[in-house]
């Protein structure tokens, strides 16, 4: 891909798009586009990484590797999403690793440094940006929550609720969106087994709840699955 087609890409960025060309020029983005091969690190336990980055395309996967070499996965991010140094603090990375996942995936790098001087001369993108790094926060804190406090049932019917948030609501009864998710995904994003979520997903789809296949996710009846009781925020759809 040409370097003009590259940047054409980087401005379709929700947060990038608000870039003027002083500021393009003044991150040098250009000279700051990171390609990733399918399965390689973009970092591993890189507590010294002082960057951040902001994926363009592809996925990315973000994890853990305990003492024992064990993986956990704690998000997969699409385009858009940011993640290395949010806090714009050093040495917050200790274990964390930050894959390639499925294919080649295209960031944009910034040193702490350089876009921290970026958002002292725009306020405005030091608004935006506080939020999107709260709103992925939220989502984290909202998994981990969910992982202790709900059934096996409700963890996966929350998680797949959670993608209508991630990826904008619809006013259509039916809410489609490309799969990018294997079982094995969903089972260590909800702390049960792929043989549990294969199970499920046959479940919910009997129940007329949703349909997964290898293209896509369709959730049906949106209405329904709006229905939750305001004594718990994130119950969910039970036919």
């Amino acid at each position: 891909m040409s370097m003009e087609n590259h940047l054409l890409i980087i401005r379709q960025n929700d947060f990038l798009a608000q870039l003027s060309d002083d500021d393009y020029e003044n991150l040098d983005i250009a000279h700051n586009i990171v390609l990733a091969e399918k399965s390689s690190y973009i970092y591993f336990d890189a507590h010294q990484i002082d960057k951040l980055y902001f994926v363009k395309e592809g996925l990315v996967r973000i994890g853990n590797v305990d003492n024992e070499g064990n993986e956990f996965i704690r998000d997969i991010l699409q385009p858009g999403d940011v993640f290395g140094q949010v806090n714009l603090m050093p040495d917050n990375l200790r274990g964390e690793f930050a894959q390639a996942y499925k294919s080649d995936v295209a960031l944009c790098s910034f040193t702490i440094q350089r876009f921290e001087r970026l958002l002292g001369q725009r306020p405005d993108l030091a608004i935006t940006f506080a939020k999107k790094v709260g709103l992925r926060m939220r989502r984290i804190e909202n998994r981990l929550l969910n992982l202790l406090q709900k059934d096996v049932r409700t963890r996966v019917l929350y998680f797949f609720w959670t993608l209508v948030a991630q990826n904008g609501e619809s006013d259509l009864n039916t809410f489609v969106l490309p799969n990018y998710l294997t079982h094995d995904d969903i089972a260590r994003l909800t702390g049960t087994s792929r043989q549990t979520v294969t199970m499920l997903i046959n479940q919910f789809a009997a129940e007329g709840l949703l349909e997964v296949d290898r293209q896509t996710i369709k959730l049906h009846d949106i209405k329904l699955w709006r229905k939750r009781p305001k004594s718990d925020k994130q119950s969910l759809p039970y036919r």
